[in-house]
């Protein structure tokens, strides 16, 4: 039996999927990491909903220079003040099966730092 990387992490996300679900007032932080960008979004599961959304592909993270991982920051902050703008304080974190470490880590600081709790 063969178990790709994919198929792990898959796995992964559906175990941390069992115990993490955002509601309105309390969103789950869900991360997306591809070769080439950072996606993040507040999601609110009970309606099902995305309440706002941040990417290393947005205009104003693009033109900044740096490593990935210091975008990465910048699309935590960037999330984080949309969060507040929408009146949203606190959020649960969900890695999306990723390791806490490297750029998803940096996503979650870059939030915290910004005034998002979780």
């Amino acid at each position: 039996m063969s178990t790709t990387k994919a198929i792990k992490r898959q796995n992964i996300r559906y175990r941390i999927r069992k115990k993490v679900s955002g509601t309105a007032q309390k969103p789950r932080l869900s991360v997306f990491r591809s070769n080439a960008a950072i996606y993040a979004q507040l999601i609110d599961d009970t309606n099902g909903t995305t309440l706002a959304s941040a990417s290393s592909r947005d205009k104003d993270i693009q033109a900044q220079t740096g490593t990935k991982s210091e975008k990465s920051k910048l699309v935590g902050s960037a999330l984080a003040q949309k969060a507040t703008g929408l009146g949203i304080t606190t959020c649960v974190f969900d890695r999306g099966g990723y390791l806490y470490h490297g750029r998803v880590k940096a996503l979650a600081e870059g939030a915290r730092e910004s005034g998002l709790q979780f």
